[in-house]
Parts: structure tokens; C-alpha cells; sequence
């Protein structure tokens, strides 16, 4: 399937977004790309809700994250989610930070099964979820 349409999530970075340093932890940028993704299928009617009662869901298979400039306290930024392809069970998913004056500030690549959760593995997207995704 081809690249999918580009969802937004705005966001600002908050206090427990922090590390020592002052500016957001590596681990936190994982976090808020999750919610990223949490946002994009919610707003599709595939939440949390739909994933117990359809016993499937997508889950991360593996991960690459690129930090490319540093983000701050209080600062507003946009989530940007795409799928870059989907093909039976697995596909990738690009997502990114922009800063109001669209610089963008980190990158992530995220390879993403969809996850049958009753038989605990992989199966193929149906309609329901690639429509979720933005897939076209």
C-alpha cells in the first residue's frame, strides 16, 4: 500500500518531559510519538476501546529515533505521523517533530505490526485498520 496521509498532533513539552539537562530525555521523545500514534488511531475510532473489543492493535516491532535539535520546557511543537507503506501484517511508520516555525527537531521510524491479541501474533490489516492508519 502507498504512503499514507499525514496526520498532526500538536503538543507542548512538559515538566516531566525533562532530564537533568533541562531539555527533553530521550526517553520521553518514544513517549510522546506513542501518544502521537494513540492520537492518530483514536481520532479514526480505532482506540484503546476498539483494540479489547476487536482483540487486535498495533503494536512497535523496531525503532530508529534521530535528534536533531533540542526541545524545551513549555515549547509548542507539532507530531507529524505517516505510514510510509504497509503490506499484510507489517509496515513503517514515519513520524516527526516540528517547531512552530517548522523546523524539525527529531525523527523517528517505527516498523509496526498489527497485533492479534488473543492468538499473540502477527496478522494482516483489514480496511478497518489501514483506513485508521491513513493508509491509501
Amino acid at each position: 500500500m502507498a504512503e499514507g496521509t499525514i496526520h498532526s498532533c500538536p503538543l507542548i513539552i512538559l515538566e516531566h518531559h525533562l532530564d537533568s539537562f533541562g531539555h527533553v530525555n530521550n526517553a520521553a521523545y518514544i513517549s510522546l510519538y506513542e501518544q502521537a500514534r494513540w492520537e492518530l488511531i483514536t481520532s479514526a475510532g480505532c482506540g484503546l476501546e476498539f483494540v479489547r473489543s476487536s482483540g487486535s492493535g498495533p503494536i512497535v516491532l523496531e525503532l530508529q529515533t534521530r535528534f536533531i535539535k533540542e526541545l524545551r520546557l513549555r515549547q509548542k511543537i507539532v507530531i507529524k505521523t505517516q505510514v510510509k507503506f504497509w503490506r499484510g501484517k507489517m509496515g513503517v511508520i514515519r513520524q516527526w517533530m516540528e517547531g512552530e516555525d517548522g523546523s524539525v527537531y527529531s525523527e523517528g521510524q517505527f516498523t509496526m505490526g498489527l497485533f492479534d491479541l488473543k492468538a499473540r501474533k502477527l496478522i494482516d490489516a483489514d480496511g478497518v485498520w489501514t483506513r485508521a492508519l491513513g493508509v491509501v
